[in-house]
C-alpha cells in the first residue's frame, strides 16, 4: 500500500507539500521515542535525512556531524576526487560521540581564535600544549580584547576534562554538577581526544550514528554524468564512500542512462543513487540502468531557478508519490530531493513514500556548512547559499575550460540562484535543526500510529487544503 487520501478524494491535479495536511489515526504509540526512523534503503541512515550534494552545504564538518546523528551527507561532484578522498578518510576517523575540537597553542592569538570559533557549534577553542588541554577560549573571552593578544592571557584555565569512554549520562551529570557547558575529552595519557557538550551527551543517547561495517561514520559522494564517470566512481569506492550518487538536474536522459550503466558495470559494493526524475517512467528507466535508489525532484529547491527559467518541473508531493509507487513495484526506493522548508514537509515527503529526504539550503545557514560566516548591517550572522546551476557553481565546474569556453557557457547560465541564509540565533547548528525536524517527524508518526517508516507509508492519511487552510496551521508570533 501507500499513502491514502482522506475519503478517497484524489484530486486531478498535482500537489505541493503546502497543499497537503495529514489526518490523525488511532495510535498505540505512547511516546515519540517509540518510533524507529531507520531507513530501509541500504544507506545505513538511522534518521531519514540526507544532506544534498551542494558545495555551499555539504563539506567535511557537515558530513561528520550529520552522520554522528544518523544521517548521511553527499560530497558534491564538483570537488576534485583526491580532495573527496581526503574528506572521506577524515570523516571515517571521527569519533562517534565526541565532537572534533578546535585547537590552538597558547602563543596563538585572539584573532586566530575568532576566525576558528564559527567553524563549530560548541563555540570554544581548546588551547593545547604538547597535545594536552591547558585552557579553553570562548567568544566571551575575546570580547573587547586586542586581536593580537595571545591566548594564554585570556583563556580559562579552570578546565574540566572527561576521561575517554565516560558514559554519556555520567558525562552530562558531571558537566551539570560542575556548571560547565562543555569539557575536553582526554585519553589515558591526558592528550586531547575530543570535546563533549552537555547537549552532545544528551544527543548521543537519543540518536544512533550512521556507521559502516567497521563502525565508522558513513559518507556519500556524487559524480556527474560527463567524462570518465566509471573511473571517478571507482576512485570514490576505493576512497571508502558508502554510497555513490550519479547526479544531474535532468536525470531522465540518455546521458544519465549511459553513465549509470557504466557505474553499474564496475560492480560497486555500495548502493547506487541516481536522479533527478519526477515520473514513474523516469524511475523505471533509471532502475533498469542500475539504480538502487532514485532521487526525485525537479525545481522545488530554494536555490533552484529551473521552473522560472524553463517552466519545467513538477509539484514535489505528487512527484514523490508517483515515483515512490513505481520504485516500490520494482523493489527499489526513492529520495525526496528539495522543497522542504519545515519539519512538516519532511514528514509529508515520507508519507508520500520517500525512504530519505534530502535537505540543501535549509542546512546552509548553520555553523557546519562550508561557507564563511558574514555579518550584515544589523549584526545578523549569515552564510551565502547558491544553487548548482548558479553562476558561482558553474564557475567552479568550468575552472579548467578555456576563457572562451567559460564565457560561451556563461551566456546561458540559468541565473544567480544565490541567497543569504541567516543563522537562527536559537538554532545555529545543523544538530539544532535536526532536533527540530526529527521531533516533528516522530510526532507525525505517532499521529499516524506508525512506529517505522514502512508503517508510516501504509498508515498515513492525507487531505488537500486551500491556501487558507495552510495559513490556519501557522503559529502566530504575536496576538491578532
Amino acid at each position: 500500500m501507500n499513502v491514502r487520501f482522506l475519503n478517497d478524494q484524489v484530486p486531478p491535479y498535482d500537489l505541493t507539500y503546502n497543499d497537503i495536511f495529514m489526518v490523525p489515526n488511532r495510535s498505540a504509540l505512547g511516546s515519540r521515542l517509540d518510533v524507529d526512523l531507520t531507513t530501509g534503503d541500504g544507506s545505513g541512515a538511522t534518521i531519514p535525512l540526507v544532506v544534498a550534494n551542494m558545495t555551499a552545504v555539504a563539506g567535511r564538518r557537515m558530513a561528520e556531524t550529520i552522520a554522528r546523528r544518523g544521517g548521511v551527507a553527499v560530497i558534491p561532484q564538483d570537488i576534485p576526487i583526491e580532495v573527496v578522498g581526503d574528506v572521506v578518510r577524515w570523516v571515517k576517523e571521527r569519533h562517534l560521540v565526541y565532537d572534533t575540537p578546535l585547537t590552538l597553542a597558547p602563543a596563538d592569538t585572539v584573532g586566530d581564535a575568532l576566525n576558528l570559533l564559527p567553524k563549530r557549534a560548541h563555540n570554544a577553542v581548546v588551547v593545547v600544549d604538547g597535545g594536552r588541554p591547558v585552557g579553553v577560549v570562548t567568544e566571551a573571552d575575546c570580547t573587547a580584547v586586542d586581536r593580537f593578544t595571545q591566548l594564554h592571557q585570556v583563556m580559562s584555565t579552570d578546565v574540566l576534562s572527561l576521561p575517554a569512554g565516560t558514559d554519556p549520562r555520567e558525562a552530562f551529570t558531571t558537566l551539570h554538577d560542575f556548571r560547565h557547558r562543555l569539557a575536553p575529552v582526554v585519553d589515558a595519557e591526558g592528550r586531547l581526544a575530543g570535546i563533549l557538550t552537555r547537549t552532545g551527551a544528551l544527543r548521543s543517547t537519543l540518536y544512533r550514528p550512521a556507521v559502516d561495517a567497521d563502525g565508522r561514520l558513513r559518507v556519500a559522494a556524487a559524480v556527474g554524468v560527463s567524462g570518465d564517470v566509471a573511473g571517478k566512481a571507482k576512485s570514490l569506492v576505493q576512497a571508502g564512500v558508502d554510497l555513490l550518487v550519479v547526479d544531474t538536474a535532468h536525470g531522465h536522459q540518455e546521458k544519465m542512462v549511459s553513465a549509470l550503466k557504466s557505474v553499474r558495470a564496475i560492480d560497486p559494493p555500495v548502493p547506487v543513487v541516481a536522479g533527478n526524475v519526477v515520473t514513474a517512467e523516469g524511475v523505471r528507466e533509471l532502475v533498469d540502468a542500475g539504480a538502487d535508489i532514485v532521487k526525485v525532484g525537479v525545481g522545488p529547491g530554494a536555490m533552484c531557478t529551473t521552473r522560472m527559467m524553463t517552466g519545467v518541473g513538477r509539484p514535489q508531493f505528487s512527484a514523490v508519490l508517483e515515483c515512490s509507487r513505481a520504485a516500490r513495484e520494482l523493489g527499489r526506493t526513492v529520495w525526496a530531493d528539495g522543497g522542504v522548508r519545515h519539519p512538516r514537509d519532511v514528514a509529508l515527503a515520507l508519507a508520500a513514500g520517500a525512504a530519505n529526504v534530502m535537505i540543501g539550503s535549509w542546512f546552509a545557514g548553520t555553523f557546519e556548512s562550508p561557507g564563511d560566516v558574514h555579518r550584515d548591517a544589523d549584526g545578523r550572522l549569515y552564510k551565502e547559499s547558491f544553487g548548482m546551476a548558479s553562476a558561482r557553481a558553474v564557475r567552479f565546474r568550468t575552472a579548467d575550460d578555456s576563457p572562451f569556453d567559460r564565457a560561451r557557457k556563461a551566456i546561458f547560465e540559468e541565473g544567480i540562484s544565490t541567497a543569504r541564509m541567516y543563522l537562527d540565533p536559537e538554532r545555529p547548528s545543523v544538530e539544532d535543526l535536526v532536533d527540530t525536524i526529527i521531533a516533528g517527524v516522530r510526532s507525525a508518526f505517532t499521529y499516524a500510529g506508525a512506529s517505522t517508516i514502512p508503517e508510516f507509508h501504509d498508515r498515513a492519511v492525507v487531505g488537500v487544503q486551500s491556501a487558507a487552510g495552510y495559513t490556519e496551521g501557522m503559529p502566530l508570533p504575536t496576538s491578532w
